[in-house]
């Protein structure tokens, strides 16, 4: 009996034993475990402050090639001395180039020749929906930039004078429609007359007349149909620039006429352009 006693005692110590070496063993792999833990989160946030300032950089770059960009397409590139372009403006006008045939977008070789073909679209569309050339007293001729209109005598005037009659309203409004649609253009305006002398109180001669008929128009296009007088000069060539022998009645009427020159201003055209 003694001896099971002491066996028990044993096992029971023995297990005592047992069980402490454990919750030991436990304990530090548990404290190892929180050691290991903290570790990881002190780890975590070192790497999301390191991935904020990877981020704040990304931005950083990111806004700094967006202003090199925007910098970049408003750069104006000089063109043959006498003029500037951005490439936002380039980017605008070979859209409408697009709409250019072929065979005259071969023809151009510099970025100058580009602007006229695309300015002389413009224009010519622009005549096009004003039924300009459906009238039979207008005569429309467009060389590259450059449009002549040439009106006859009686759709503006009475004879011998310069009063501008009621009928020029509706060629007049065409003629502001053209003028207004491109900021860039200036326009000349020029009297001409037959070969007829004239002398009134009012006028000298055929040089009075001219002049006097073309500052009407160009007073009626400013004062009613809004075209900015800086854009327009008034001049009288009297009747030295006949378009046929002053020998019969009908070639008198082809003299006397107001002819319209529309020209874009190379170096308006490309700071107005540039702006945009």
């Amino acid at each position: 009996m003694k001896k099971i006693s002491v066996l028990i005692v044993l096992v029971v110590i023995t297990l005592s034993c047992v069980s402490k070496k454990k919750y030991i063993a436990l304990e530090q792999e548990n404290g190892e475990i929180r050691s290991e833990l903290q570790k990881t989160r002190v780890e975590k946030e070192d790497l999301e402050a390191k991935f904020d300032k990877i981020q704040a950089r990304v931005e950083a770059y990111n806004s700094k090639i967006m202003s090199l960009k925007q910098e970049n397409d408003s750069k104006l590139e000089v063109v043959e001395n006498v003029a500037v372009m951005s490439n936002d403006t380039k980017e605008k006008m070979r859209e409408t180039l697009k709409n250019v045939d072929a065979a005259k977008l071969s023809e151009a070789k510099t970025l100058k020749d580009s602007m006229n073909l695309a300015v002389a679209y413009n224009l010519e569309k622009t005549i096009s929906e004003s039924n300009m050339n459906e009238d039979d007293d207008f005569a429309v001729n467009i060389n590259e930039t450059v449009v002549m209109i040439s009106i006859a005598d009686n759709m503006l005037f009475n004879s011998g004078s310069y009063r501008l009659s009621s009928k020029a309203d509706n060629v007049l409004q065409k003629l502001a429609d053209v003028i207004n649609s491109e900021p860039s253009l200036d326009v000349m305006v020029e009297g001409h007359t037959d070969s007829r002398t004239i002398n009134t109180v009012n006028m000298s001669d055929n040089w009075d007349l001219s002049v006097l008929r073309a500052t009407s128009v160009v007073r009626k296009l400013q004062e009613k149909y809004n075209v900015a007088p800086e854009k327009m000069i008034a001049a009288g060539r009297s009747s030295y620039q006949p378009l046929a022998e002053n020998d019969s009645r009908e070639n008198m009427a082809k003299n006397r006429r107001t002819r319209i020159i529309i020209l874009p201003n190379i170096d308006k055209f490309f700071a107005l352009m540039a702006n945009d």
